[in-house]
């Protein structure tokens, strides 16, 4: 199995993936972990709608060689809120249901016995104010089908006595040096070796490694550096690249140079699974298409995915713009998240709580929490070049603090306080949503780096791969006419923007979603609706423009 964490793997780990039992809704069933229940490929028995209570149980025996060891269990994501029970004992709990946790059980197992997990679910989808993301009881345009439960790897780790909790990667491009702090419980010696060379450190201090001569990390040159980390017995493997994402001169830069950034939105959501991809290649394939199309950027909407969907990107060399999946109050207040839409310029001071239903001080509390939780979790990702915390007013509050917040916590990359409207007239961007209208390039009157967050849409059915009341933001009647829209929309829109000043632009989307079908591809994944090189020659008439 390939490590379900590439940049902190032990070679001693166990995957818990694969049978577990499951009781909700008065049933009791097995089910493939990692397949929400609602889902297909869990082989559950259909839901009449997604489950709000669940818990989930199995047994399992420690490998030998993890006997004597500190046992650690891992969940990659759990929808949405979950206490953990392990032989009875209740072992920890976690809230929010897309970033990974974990806990210690070495004291409440049988080293050599069979031993019980039961993982309690809750899923209050808008409740809470956590993320639910697109997830809806009632299905429609651009809200997808809801799921509940596991939907990411689970599996144990051995760690010896005195071990690695995680590492903080801080490539500083221009001063060629990468500041690495190995995180323990324990304040003792380590060491650090990059390609050969070793370096001494003590835990929880940040040790400054200089890089002569280094080798930058691009789309175009994705080069990444393994390292070794070992601490006492403990072993652990990572990496990192040598960039930096930056604003200069009303432009978005990578490594220091002008560079636009031209991709599509993905929503990582699949005909079988929902949120879960069906195995890591259809991830990993994903990635590679849009690549070959040109594209350098994904905008991972209103998702947060799997440590390893990361690392592809990281290895094949693709930039994100990450989103925070949305929460607040379902459905949006059509005021704050279509007003705009209608009357273009159209704002509302995001101060406002009961407008953006937001109105809940727990709700917001939650929301942020979940936030710093993201970039925490995900700080150490070379492919991620923005952080995105609110999109098109659902869920909206306080966006400009949010965004200093953001910033604070990561210097290192760019945000987008709110993607596509409701801007506050803050922030390092004037982001826009565009569709069913031309575009038309407008420097911000603040000096901020315009993008075109979300454009396109233009939709193309493929018989025996859509429904047949699919929709999109405009219908192309086969792939020809689509083609031929697409050539007028970048050479007639976007090549003349980026000329004036765009710095970034997101086509929508990767893939058809649901009822939604203005993907570049198919749901199915079976058929590419755009010669890719065509696209790819598009794209290149966008580079040429800042290269």
């Amino acid at each position: 199995m390939l490590h379900p964490r590439p940049q902190l793997a032990r070679d001693s780990f166990l995957s818990l993936n694969g049978t577990w039992e499951l009781e909700t809704g008065g049933i009791i069933a097995p089910v493939c972990v990692p397949y929400s229940p609602e889902t297909a490929p869990s082989g559950f028995p259909a839901l009449a709608s997604p489950a709000r209570e669940l818990v989930y149980s199995r047994d399992f025996r420690l490998p030998p060689e993890f006997i004597g060891r500190r046992i650690i269990l891992n969940f990659n994501a759990v929808d949405q809120c979950c206490t953990v029970y392990v032989n009875g004992t209740r072992a920890f709990s976690h809230e929010g249901g897309y970033l990974p946790f974990c806990g210690e059980i070495t004291t409440m197992i049988d080293p050599e016995g069979i031993n019980s997990i039961r993982v309690e679910v809750q899923d209050y989808l808008d409740e809470t104010g956590f993320g639910y993301g697109k997830q809806c009881l009632n299905p429609h345009g651009i809200w997808y089908h809801a799921q509940s439960g596991i939907w990411q790897d689970v599996w144990l780790e051995a760690v010896p006595m005195q071990y690695v909790s995680s590492l903080r990667i801080e490539p500083d491009f221009d001063a060629s040096s990468v500041g690495i702090t190995v995180l323990s419980e324990f304040d003792t010696v380590c060491s650090i070796e990059i390609d050969g060379r070793r370096t001494e450190c003590r835990t929880n201090e940040k040790t400054v490694i200089p890089m002569p001569g280094f080798q930058p990390w691009s789309p175009e040159d994705p080069h990444l550096y393994h390292f070794t980390v070992r601490l006492d017995q403990d072993v652990v493997r990572s990496y990192f690249g040598m960039r930096k994402f930056s604003v200069r001169d009303g432009r978005l830069c990578l490594n220091n140079r002008p560079y636009f950034h031209s991709g599509v939105l993905d929503q990582g959501y699949w005909p079988q699974g929902l949120y879960t991809p069906p195995d890591d290649d259809s991830m990993k394939s994903d990635i590679l298409l849009m690549k070959s199309m040109g594209f350098n950027t994904l905008r991972k909407h209103i998702k947060v995915e799997s440590p390893r969907w990361y690392y592809h990107c990281d290895t094949i060399g693709m930039l994100v713009w990450q989103d925070l999946p949305s929460g607040g109050k379902f459905p949006p207040n059509p005021v704050t998240a279509y007003g705009p839409y209608k009357i273009p310029g159209f704002r509302l001071p995001d101060s406002n709580y009961a407008l953006f239903h937001r109105e809940n001080p727990q709700s917001r509390e939650n929301c942020l929490k979940e936030l710093r939780e993201m970039v925490g979790t995900l700080y150490n990702t070379v492919c991620i070049a923005m952080w995105v915390p609110f999109n098109e007013g659902w869920g909206q509050f306080d966006s400009t603090s949010a965004g200093q917040m953001i910033r604070t916590l990561d210097p290192s990359r760019t945000v987008d306080n709110i993607s596509g409207w409701m801007d506050q007239h803050a922030g390092q961007f004037n982001s826009r949503h565009v569709y069913r209208r031309p575009y038309v390039y407008k420097k911000d009157r603040f000096g901020r780096c315009t993008i075109l967050s979300e454009f396109g849409g233009y939709s193309c059915a493929i018989a025996g791969h859509c429904p047949d009341s699919g929709w999109g933001y405009r219908t192309e009647s086969d792939p020809v006419h689509l083609r031929d829209s697409l050539i007028s929309l970048y050479r007639n829109q976007i090549l003349p923007a980026v000329k004036q000043g765009l710095c970034g632009s997101i086509y929508t989307q990767l893939s058809d979603v649901e009822t939604e079908i203005n993907g570049l591809v198919t749901w199915d994944r079976q058929v590419v609706k755009v010669e890719p090189q065509i696209m790819k020659e598009l794209n290149s008439e966008l580079y040429a423009v800042l290269s």
